[in-house]
């Protein structure tokens, strides 16, 4: 805390003994204040203080007090005599050195100070997103001001005191600002906020001186349509209603310095959703619709958060990383009115992350009032693996196959071995290259051989841990390679049951009913994983994909872009929605859109379906010359067999495109798996060869 005795300077120059009785005076009154808002007085420079707090709240709270008392010490003394001071506040983090406190935190706050004015209180945007809700304060937001040697643009704000509210109102008579300046420090909205601790380091500074599960989206299956008209309900709408006991967990903030430990802030993020999930009661978003936000940090973002998500409660908090040592700060925040109902900062190193996770957890529970049952605070105290840095090559994993590039999964792939390699028993890191490979599946290398790899790393994933419902989602999605539909559902079934709040495992189990044609089946899981995941584009264009697979090409139109609307760049719902506009007959439209997917992304099977859309629309030369490229990109990467089929079926060569159908049954591929709802094999629906493949693959039933 530094107190810039505004005019101090000039003072000592003309009264040396008088400043400096001055100084004392004012050093008096201040410090007993410090402590009744959990203040810590770091070191006086001057004229001034610096000074720790556990809490934003606590420290504007001390601000308004400090300028309380001055203003009332001030009321009747002579002009050469008053004391008055400006008060910076910042919120960040900052390390602790030899006594003294370093870091962007104290910079920011020293450059702000001076904007407060004399007797005011300037705070960043950080802080007044905190407390604008639970302080008895108006915020004044001040011009944009360039702050030297800072290079990060932010909001300021001048907290506008209750005896300049009495003034501003023409209630400046004697008694009424008496009144205002002697009242002692306001007092909170909610008595919950008593409760708020550690969330971050604040600094008052009066005077010189301030963040897969699975992947975010799976990797995308070729697209299809069904062969007959469904009677599949509505599409199925996610806005369910906010819940008493509901909440999102944003993505943490890496304080790291090294940018790259940004995989450790989000790794945390991940494993708090997953926890929190085995809490019964208690509804929480995905990880999709809780990243949505990541680098969000506009004013009324909590009021968005509860809105989109429809949820009553966020966590949020930070991760830095310094060698071994971490600092994670946590805080759980009321959507409605911005009060902390908890907060603390944990000062730990990597061995004691899954301690700190379970504490979070724990504490979260409490302060929603939820009772945990003795199966739950099992569960919350489970540790994946004993080996932390087993967990950091699982979460630096689990960070590039979220990317859902080639080099994403190949980088995974290299760390979860890594994990494997310090813990051969740990079953998520089997999930996590299962689910690689799964990926890869019809698109880096071969079905046949990506299935082998997919189906013995969760079969090793379920051996180590049957109640892990990501082991048996992943075993689920590797039985489709050999086409065993019973096998694959009972065991996404059985995911579902271990842990009803996997997203994931609903919306691929939709997928695999609309396969089936169980269109109806299919919606209520879409809707189950809307419900858990609004914010998804993946499950969002899914559902796309389903309806146009129905055939009810209009609505999947409306669906796909909405989808967009959360994603532009979504180039599977760009996809979709060609598909859809050929289906309907706009082929001028349809391949425009495939055409902006091969922007996007530029890969085999969406030239596939724009080769497939230049020979429906009569231009043969341009379809040959897709397929001629297809045959040349085979030269170089993996090519399904699939990609050329519907492109001979488009341009009437109907056994050259079963010939390439039973090679890539003979490679396993995916794409069969979608046979039965693929508008595209109508022409062959009915020839000997295609119902002996659906017969293979088990969909002649």
């Amino acid at each position: 805390m530094f107190t810039d005795m505004v005019g101090y300077s000039a003072l000592s120059q003309r009264n040396e003994k008088l400043a400096q009785e001055l100084l004392e005076e004012h050093r008096a009154l201040l410090r007993p204040l410090f402590p009744r808002f959990n203040g810590t007085e770091i070191k006086t420079i001057g004229d001034a203080f610096l000074v720790e707090f556990h809490s934003a709240l606590e420290a504007a709270q001390c601000g308004i007090e400090i300028q309380r008392a001055l203003a009332h010490r001030n009321h009747d003394v002579a002009q050469e005599r008053r004391v008055e001071l400006k008060i910076g506040i910042h919120i960040g983090d900052v390390v602790h050195r030899g006594g003294d406190v370093y870091g962007d935190g104290v910079n920011i706050a020293s450059r702000i100070e001076p904007l407060a004015g004399a007797g005011g209180i300037c705070v960043s945007m950080d802080v007044e997103r905190q407390i604008r809700n639970a302080l008895e304060a108006r915020f004044e937001k001040l011009a944009p001001t360039e702050l030297k040697n800072i290079s990060v643009a932010m909001d300021l704000f001048r907290i506008v005191l209750p005896w300049e509210e009495a003034k501003a109102e023409g209630k400046g008579q004697k008694e009424k600002f008496t009144a205002e300046i002697g009242q002692g420090a306001s007092p909170n909205r909610t008595g919950a906020l008593a409760l708020a601790a550690v969330a971050v380091v604040v600094l008052l500074v009066v005077g010189a001186g301030w963040w897969l599960v699975h992947q975010s989206g799976q990797a995308t299956k070729p697209v299809a349509s069904s062969p007959g008209a469904s009677t599949a309900p509505a599409a199925p709408s996610a806005a369910p209603a906010a819940d008493q006991k509901s909440i999102a967990v944003l993505p943490f903030v890496n304080m790291s310095a090294d940018k790259a430990d940004e995989y450790l802030s989000d790794g945390m993020t991940e494993e708090l959703l997953n926890v929190l999930t085995k809490v019964k009661g208690l509804r929480v978003p995905g990880r999709s619709s809780c990243f949505s936000f990541k680098g969000k940090n506009e004013q009324d973002i909590f009021r968005k958060v509860g809105e989109q998500l429809h949820v009553n409660a966020v966590l949020e908090g930070s991760v830095r990383k310094a060698g071994n040592q971490l600092r994670i700060t946590a805080q759980l925040i009321n959507v409605a009115d911005g009060f902390h109902l908890w907060s603390e900062t944990y000062d730990r190193d990597m061995t004691n992350i899954f301690a700190i996770q379970s504490d979070v957890a724990q504490k979260v529970t409490t302060a929603l009032k939820i009772q945990l049952g003795v199966e739950e605070t099992r569960a919350l105290a489970k540790k994946p693996t004993e080996n932390t840095e087993a967990y950091r090559l699982y979460l630096l994993g689990r960070y590039h196959f979220a990317k859902v590039t080639e080099q994403g999964w190949s980088t995974a792939i290299d760390y979860f071995n890594q994990a494997l390699q310090l813990d051969p028993n740990y079953a998520l890191a089997y999930c996590g290259l299962a689910d690689d490979y799964g990926s890869m599946w019809g698109q880096v290398m071969p079905g046949k051989e990506a299935w082998a790899k997919q189906n013995e790393m969760a079969r090793k994933a379920v051996a180590l841990d049957p109640d892990l419902a990501d082991a048996h989602l992943s075993m689920g999605l590797s039985l489709l390679g050999l086409f065993d539909w019973r096998g694959s559902e009972n065991e996404i079934q059985r995911a579902i049951e271990l842990n009803p709040k996997l997203a994931l495992a609903h919306d691929q189990y939709a997928w695999i009913l609309t396969c089936l044609e169980r269109f109806d089946e299919a919606a209520v899981e879409q809707q189950k994983a809307l419900e858990l995941e609004p914010l998804s584009t993946m499950i969002n264009g899914d559902l796309g994909w389903q309806l146009q697979a129905a055939r009810r090409y209009d609505d999947a139109i409306v669906q796909l872009r909405k989808t967009l609307k959360l994603d532009p760049n979504y180039f599977h719902a760009t996809f979709i929605l060609a598909w859809c506009m050929l289906w309907k007959g706009d082929t001028v439209s349809a391949i425009a859109e495939f055409q902006k997917a091969k922007s996007i992304a530029d890969m085999p099977w969406v030239d596939s379906g724009l080769g497939y859309a230049y020979a429906i629309f009569g231009d043969r030369a341009k379809a040959e010359q897709v397929l001629r490229q297809l045959e040349d990109l085979a030269k170089q990467r993996y090519v399904a067999p699939g990609y050329r089929v519907i492109i001979y079926l488009a341009l009437g060569e109907k056994e050259k495109a079963l010939d390439w159908l039973e090679k890539g049954y003979a490679q396993l591929e995916p794409g069969l798996w979608e046979l039965k709802v693929t508008r595209a094999y109508d022409s062959v629906r009915n020839e000997p060869r295609f119902q002996a493949l659906l017969k293979k693959v088990g969909l002649d039933k």
